[in-house]
């Protein structure tokens, strides 16, 4: 591996960069301080090591991908069954890390990390990945804005007011992208980089000692996860970031999301690979619920009904949700709840009540299952949680509390597709919904709020992703009797465009919702199941 103290450099490009490593995104005079000659030596050194592993686990997901395709399940390796059964726990947490009951989430953007760190919540995790669309400028002034929140020199003018650090603030997490996606803009040896060693790498180099020095650590939520062998990279991506800046092993901590179906098979092998590292699991609902179509959803026995109906109450969501929370209690580490994604409605009480309400009821929920701690979406709905988990969690978590009797979820239980209807209306929301947030993540934006929700890339995933389930399914029926057909859907995407052209301005409408529609479109008539929307749509990025 090449020294990461003196690279050698060359004048290629803007940047000065690495011998073999490009920068091809714009510059600008406050991009090099985070694009230095050592930082980009450093991710390039982990692109070297670990790309030619990601590649393969990425090939393997499409391997996965053709059998379910096949007619083959997802179940509990047998491989595995000693581990599962043995007795072993995850090493300790830190002192910042005992408590978790609310954590907020969102964009690395600036006056969001301040508004976040701010709220009363005790975790925030800084999202480079859903909640973020990665143009170059974005990603870049993400960890700027990340270097600038771990020294605590961030702040924010505006005509209106002055955003500031309060004293106490979140315990700062960072979300780096997926396995599955690049960063075009950075390219080692004419290859682009990996998007999760690209966020990872540079928070880490800036930020690593910093907070070591502020009684802190990096700590990490990790995305997408679909099995302990990606979970096994990412540990031993962590050992040699630590031995390279001489950071004791284990001071990096990571939460995985349990967000796609295979991963909730191997939540106990997951657990196991990162044992030095972990911070436990979170459920990851929205993307689960992606996953779990894009994984079984051609077949017409797992055809989910509208959106809006697969609650977490529904027996597959609600054994998904004992699974995690029995295996990181029995692992000694916490189990995360899941997102709620409203948004306060201020122009209209009575929903706003509405909306609150249910927020109140889905945390109370998951304070009496036993997790350990919840997100929100905006700060307005940290106290209404905060006032659930102080009420029924007096400790910091749940995780000494006993253990439930019940027997574990089988893997039927973990594939039984809920009961319910699809409507017109769901599958013109989910069009609305799908076009609406992609085209505003082509304009730069990935956290779009939509019909008082909160909406990223994984409720999109969604929208798009039940769309081409009802298509291509055989005997998919509306409510009413009507069938879901080709021609059903054109009708309705051309009422969603229609009003939504009303809406938005022409040249709007030009350079970001036409080529979402023709993106949708594709995807959604495709004779396979795109993995991720988000692999197109980043080449419309610039």
């Amino acid at each position: 591996m090449e020294t990461l103290d003196q690279p050698r450099v060359s004048t290629s490009s803007s940047f000065l960069c690495p011998e073999r490593v490009k920068v091809t995104g714009a510059h600008a005079s406050t991009f090099a301080e985070i694009l230095t000659p050592s930082a980009l030596a450093f991710v390039a050194a982990l692109h070297r090591h670990f790309e030619p592993r990601r590649q393969e686990l990425l090939k393997l997901r499409q391997l996965r991908r053709a059998e379910y395709a096949a007619g083959k399940l997802p179940d509990f390796l047998p491989e595995t069954q000693s581990l599962r059964q043995s007795d072993w726990q995850v090493a300790p947490l830190p002192d910042d890390l005992q408590d978790r009951r609310v954590e907020i989430t969102g964009p690395t953007e600036r006056k969001m990390i301040i508004n976040a760190l701010n709220s009363g919540a005790k975790v925030f995790m800084a999202d480079c990945e859903d909640s973020s669309a990665p143009t170059w400028e974005n990603v870049v002034h993400g960890q700027i804005n990340l270097r600038d929140a771990v020294r605590r020199t961030i702040a924010l003018e505006t005509p209106a007011k002055t955003y500031r650090l309060k004293e106490k603030t979140a315990t700062l997490l960072v979300r780096p992208r997926g396995w599955h996606l690049n960063e075009k803009h950075v390219l080692v040896d004419g290859e682009p980089v990996s998007g999760a060693l690209f966020d990872f790498g540079l928070y880490f180099f800036h930020n690593a000692h910093e907070l070591l020095a502020r009684g802190t650590g990096p700590y990490f939520y990790l995305p997408k996860l679909e099995s302990h062998l990606e979970a096994r990279l990412w540990n031993e991506v962590f050992e040699l970031a630590q031995w390279e800046l001489k950071i004791p092993k284990g001071t990096i901590k990571a939460t995985v999301l349990i967000e796609t179906l295979p991963a909730a098979f191997e939540t106990n092998e997951i657990l196991w690979e990162l044992r030095q590292h972990s911070a436990g699991l979170n459920c990851g609902r929205w993307d689960y619920i992606f996953s779990y179509i894009k994984t079984v959803g051609a077949q017409p026995e797992y055809r989910l009904p509208d959106r809006s109906q697969v609650t977490m109450t529904v027996p597959n969501m609600a054994a998904y949700v004992r699974l995690v929370i029995d295996t990181c209690h029995r692992r000694g580490v916490h189990a995360m709840g899941g997102m709620a994604a409203q948004i306060p409605i201020k122009d209209n009480q009575a929903e706003n009540a509405i909306a609150l309400d249910k927020v109140h009821t889905d945390k109370l929920r998951e304070a009496r299952l036993g997790h350990d701690g919840t997100w929100v979406a905006h700060p307005a709905l940290v106290p209404i949680a905060l006032e659930v988990f102080d009420e029924l969690m007096p400790g910091p978590n749940q995780i000494d509390k006993p253990r439930s009797t019940e027997p574990l979820p089988t893997a039927a239980e973990l594939l039984q597709a809920p009961q319910g209807t699809i409507t017109e209306a769901g599958l013109r929301q989910n069009l609305d919904v799908a076009l609406r947030y992609l085209g505003a993540w082509i304009g730069g934006n990935g956290c779009v709020p939509l019909y008082n929700l909160m909406e990223d890339a994984a409720t999109a995933e969604i929208s798009r992703v039940q769309v081409w389930q009802w298509l291509h399914t055989p005997g998919t029926e509306l409510a009413d009797g009507r069938a879901v057909t080709a021609e059903l859907y054109r009708a309705l995407l051309k009422d969603v465009v229609d009003k939504l052209r009303q809406e938005v301005e022409e040249e709007t409408y030009v350079e970001h919702y036409r080529p979402a529609v023709q993106l949708l479109d594709r995807l959604v008539t495709a004779d396979e199941c795109a993995d991720f929307l988000t692999l197109p749509a980043y080449e419309l990025l610039p």
